[in-house]
């Protein structure tokens, strides 16, 4: 007799191997969390807060502008997680690295394309942080990860900053392909893949197994993704 719980059991591993690489993304960009935040001092508190007077006089008496937290995260980071626009200007100003990344390899452009930030990612991009850089555990870009959460305008400021299009991750997938695979076929994931098709990205690069975001767009139903890849 076959076993009633081995149904939810075939759900479940399903669940892993198609979302897995999506949760453990979501985990892996920490923000400040409130035990972190309460024992900030100096830049780093005045980051979290958007206290810009508190910025300035500790950048007058002389505060490490790249220290970092226990996450590796400098102040222009936290600042992005908030966000805090005017505090990344000041940071950016006084000389802040606008490439530093945190612990688990996410800068400040990254950081607020997970957040779905365009104004702080054009920002960034504008103050001397690198669209094209190699970010997150993941070996991605700030592009790819915008693509898989559907974040349609940053995708586009990303793309206009000339962001890789076809840089392929250390799962084997490039930003339409995530858009696709790690996407919900919904309007946000169909206005991101429209734009990363429309810039020439190359959506003819197969994921490991050889299967290509076309062929993966059938599978799920997707009939929009479907025509914008030509199928």
């Amino acid at each position: 007799m076959r076993p009633r719980f081995l149904p939810c059991l075939v759900l479940t591993l399903s669940w892993l191997v198609h979302a897995g690489p999506l949760a453990d993304r979501a985990i892996a960009q920490v923000p400040p969390n409130a035990g972190e935040i309460a024992a900030y001092r100096g830049l780093h508190a005045a980051a979290a807060s958007g206290d810009l007077p508190a910025l300035t006089k500790a950048l007058g008496d002389g505060a490490d502008i790249d220290a970092r937290d226990g996450n590796g995260r400098t102040a222009l980071l936290v600042a992005a997680h908030f966000p805090n626009l005017d505090i990344v200007r000041e940071l950016a100003r006084a000389g802040a690295d606008m490439k530093a990344k945190d612990s688990q390899r996410y800068d400040i452009i990254t950081i607020a394309a997970v957040r779905d930030d365009a104004a702080m990612v054009r920002l960034a991009i504008m103050l001397g942080a690198d669209p094209t850089a190699i970010t997150s555990p993941y070996d991605g870009t700030a592009l790819i990860a915008a693509a898989h959460l559907g974040h349609a305008e940053v995708v586009r400021a990303l793309i206009a900053a000339k962001a890789p299009l076809d840089h392929i991750n250390n799962l084997g997938w490039t930003a339409a392909m995530e858009a696709v695979v790690l996407g919900d076929g919904g309007t946000r994931h169909q206005d991101t893949l429209r734009a990363l098709v429309e810039a020439g990205a190359d959506v003819a690069i197969p994921d490991r197994a050889g299967v290509t975001a076309l062929e993966h767009a059938r599978r799920r139903g997707y009939g929009a993704m479907v025509a914008l890849l030509g199928g």
